[in-house]
């Protein structure tokens, strides 16, 4: 048969019009003879009867459900049923369902244009088999589906050369208004026929997408487990017995094809196999409960994977073109790719035990512009996999090329065939549209086989989280394929490998020339400014933690997944994911901080004040400084300056007192700040202020102090006098009294004397005299007034923090507290 690529551009040959034109002739004379042949329309009806809901060769619903077997052989018997539903008012009378073999197809745009075509065509629909061949039914009720099967040996088929056929089933029948028999009902499929093994056989590669939504949250448990909290139990069911990812691996697991796994997946059902939380509305997460679930699909994609070829997308699979288009002009978001690239690799061996290939990139539905190879390639992809609709025939070839090909740079680009990658696509729940799938993906693979004795590679690429019934539409067309006479499987890395067609377009198209419906679903610049805004958090935050890796880990997987292509279409969502990690970061963050101070009083010209950091956190911090600075350094110093600051370590859980030296050289009030640094003199978190009272005790406060002592003194001595005169007195009057008055007074005085030497070591003002000693001769303890007084008078001393504590209220200090002196 003649050759054509059918690609935009091209032409059909001379030879190939002259027959084309021969076709038309032969299929319109039956047409003709037909149209001759139709009875005159009544009368009554032409008068103008109201209209029917449906008319014509779409009064009835044909549905073919299945069509076995797929790509028949000499000697097959084909099988071929389905459902016919009446769509019309009135009941189908004397009808029955017949299969029609129509010409062959010798090019990819007719069974295209096979494909879209829904009203009967006499002449290009063909005649019956025979009503040998044929289910008849009395009637056909309106709204009635009625099931249909028909079995007829392929040798009675009349099938030619070896190639691509079109193959209907009609019914025909006829109605109360139309009362003659017409075809009311018609779906056309394909038949793709190569009894023989073809000279030389397509090898084509399918990937085999395993791919899923984010669910992973960057929140993970206090424990040394780490324990992850998941967004929802949705994974849970995509893993369950008939959810999808359970489907594309009991599916997949049997045939010869590529896996690309997101490695993300892969850590997120592994997170599942040991204890996990769910997030619920209320913010209190759950415990999940499907462990066995995880460990079961995960044992066996272990084994599925087992010595075959193996691609790992960069973490949580990265929206590409977003990047290129909105991200590159955000500092740090390159980066994120890297990080996510750099990843993968280690997370499959991991879990999978299987060294996979990173150096593939794969922008969403293949769609590329120079800006998407650049930033692909930036992090150490050298392979893209793109499209034919994207990457589209410009030479004027008469076939399909080979997919690879160098696009400059180092770069190979890998380009799927367009019509197979999206012959999947779309609602096939129901079994008519799944086994249209399946016919149409054969014939377009058979039709590229028959175009050239060229040995070329074909990839499919197809959407990448298929739902199940388009992942068992899949497996029934690939082991139809697989089994077939002009096909044979490969995997990508071969593939890669192929020669290259000379011939292949490897010019990559504008940005111009990037489809709008892609654009307007990608991420958007403030997207990337959040993520860049969370990295800088989590730098600061790092730099404070005596173990890092447990902020610093989750985090990084987080933000990896905030640029996932999943996000596409749900922006609300991309959102909440990006606003739930930043803020789960403050939260964490904020765990570390100074607790608030109240009004402080500092009597004297120099005293300490306390600050306490607090860190409610499970594990320690270090290389922080906490920096005391006054407002007012002419009245309050720090240290001797404006401000102090000293080193601060706090273990988790805990909180660390630590001391300023300050000196007042004037009375009044004085703001004082606190605030934590990172060593490389970043803020960390939110600063303390208060203020300082400065009460200086003046001379002119001494002096009247002292009056007060010497009027006391005064006072005592007076009483003394008084009591002595007045007992001479009484000794003047009675010499014998005046004797008992006297030793009576001597017996007094004594009393008094033992009373003022108590006095004087235990007042109430708790000041030993300097350098006094006890009757033992050794010294007098100070009091912790005059401790005080020392410490202050030493610069070092009172800086020294105190020792840990454990945590304590993070409450404000009291009203009017008072500093240590």
């Amino acid at each position: 048969m003649a050759e054509a690529a059918d690609f935009q551009g091209t032409s059909p040959s001379p030879a190939r019009r002259r027959l084309r034109r021969a076709g038309a002739l032969l299929t319109g004379a039956p047409l003709l003879a037909a149209l001759l042949q139709l009875p005159a329309t009544p009368s009554a009806h032409a008068a103008g009867q109201a209209p029917q809901a449906a008319s014509g060769s779409r009064t009835v619903a044909v549905s073919v459900d299945s069509f076995s077997p797929s790509a028949p052989t000499d000697g097959d018997t084909l099988t071929v049923s389905g459902t016919v539903t009446n769509k019309g008012k009135q009941a189908v009378t004397d009808a029955h369902v017949g299969l029609r073999v129509g010409p062959e197809l010798d090019t990819r745009s007719a069974i295209d244009s096979v494909a879209q075509r829904t009203r009967f065509d006499p002449g290009a629909d063909g005649p019956e088999i025979g009503d040998k061949y044929a289910q008849k039914f009395t009637q056909l009720a309106p709204g009635v589906a009625e099931h249909f099967s028909i079995s007829v040996p392929v040798d009675k088929l009349n099938l030619g050369a070896n190639g691509v056929y079109e193959f209907s089933v009609s019914l025909s029948g006829q109605t109360s208004v139309q009362p003659w028999e017409q075809v009311l009902g018609i779906q056309r499929t394909f038949l793709p026929w190569q009894p023989d093994d073809a000279g030389t056989k397509t090898r084509t590669t399918f990937l085999w997408p395993l791919v899923s939504s984010v669910h992973m949250t960057a929140e993970t448990g206090p424990g040394a487990q780490q324990t992850p909290v998941f967004l929802d139990d949705d994974l849970a069911k995509e893993l369950a017995p008939g959810g999808r990812l359970e489907r594309m691996l009991s599916l997949g697991k049997d045939l010869d094809v590529t896996w690309v796994i997101d490695p993300d997946l892969l850590a997120s059902v592994d997170a599942m196999t040991r204890n996990y939380r769910i997030q619920t509305a209320d913010g209190t997460p759950v415990p999940g409960t499907h462990q066995d679930v995880a460990k079961k699909w995960l044992a066996e994609l272990q084994q599925a994977v087992a010595g075959k070829d193996v691609v790992a997308l960069p973490f949580a699979d990265p929206d590409l073109a977003s990047l290129a288009h909105h991200g590159t002009s955000v500092t740090g978001s390159l980066s994120q790719l890297k990080d996510a690239t750099d990843v993968a690799a280690s997370t499959v061996e991991t879990v999978l035990h299987v060294k996979p290939s990173t150096d593939f990139a794969w922008p969403v539905e293949g769609a590329v512009d120079p800006s998407i190879v650049k930033v692909a390639t930036s992090a150490g992809a050298d392979k893209i996999i793109t499209r034919s609709d994207s990457l589209q025939e410009t030479g004027g070839l008469s076939y399909t090329p080979s997919a690879a090909r160098p696009i400059g740079g180092g770069t190979t680009a890998i380009v799927a065939d367009a019509r197979l990658s999206t012959a999947f696509e779309g609602d096939l729940a129901q079994a008519g549209a799944s086994t249209l799938a399946v016919q149409e993906f054969l014939a377009q693979s058979l039709e590229i086989d028959s175009q050239t004795s060229k040995q070329r590679s074909i990839v499919v690429a197809p959407q990448r989280m298929p739902s199940a019934s388009q992942a068992q539409a899949m497996v029934q067309a690939l082991t139809a394929l697989q089994q077939s006479n002009w096909s044979q499987s490969q995997d990508l890395v071969a593939a890669t490998a192929a020669k290259p067609d000379p011939g292949a377009t490897t010019k990559i198209p504008s940005a111009a020339d990037y489809p709008s419906s892609l654009r307007r679903k990608e991420l958007r610049p403030a997207a990337f400014g959040a993520i860049a805004r969370t990295q800088d958090k989590v730098d600061n935050f790092r730099v404070v933690l005596t173990n890092p890796s447990r902020v610093v880990t989750p985090f990084g997987r987080a933000m990896n997944r905030e640029m996932a292509t999943s996000w596409r279409g749900r922006s609300s969502g991309a959102t909440d994911f990006r606003d739930g990690v930043e803020t789960y970061l403050d939260d964490l963050s904020e765990q570390v901080k100074l607790i608030d101070k109240s009004e402080t009083k500092l009597s004297g010209r120099s005293a300490t004040i306390p600050v306490t950091v607090q860190n409610n956190l499970v594990q320690g911090v270090d290389h922080l400084m906490l920096r005391l600075t006054s407002t007012n350094p002419t009245r309050l110093k720090i240290g001797g300056n404006a401000y102090w600051e000293q080193p601060v370590a706090v273990a988790g859980g805990h909180a660390q007192s630590v001391k300023f030296p300050t000196s007042a050289n004037a009375n009044g009030p004085v703001t004082v700040v606190a605030q934590l640094y990172t060593q490389d003199g970043q803020e960390y978190g939110a600063p303390v202020t208060f203020d300082v009272k400065v009460t200086e005790i003046t001379a002119t406060v001494m002096l009247v102090i002292g009056g007060g002592v010497l009027l006391l003194v005064l006072a005592g001595f007076r009483m003394y006098t008084q009591r002595k005169r007045a007992a001479a007195r009484e000794a003047s009057h009675d010499p014998q009294d005046a004797e008992h008055a006297k030793n009576a007074e001597e017996a007094r005085d004594g009393e008094d004397g033992a009373g003022e030497a108590g006095d004087g070591a235990d007042g109430p003002e708790g000041v030993a005299p300097e350098n006094s000693e006890d009757t033992a001769g050794r010294p007098t303890e100070g009091t912790e007034e005059s401790g005080s007084r020392s410490r202050a008078d030493d610069p070092e001393q009172p800086s020294d923090p105190t020792p840990d504590t454990a945590a304590e209220s993070t409450g404000p200090s009291g009203t009017g507290e008072k500093v240590d002196r």
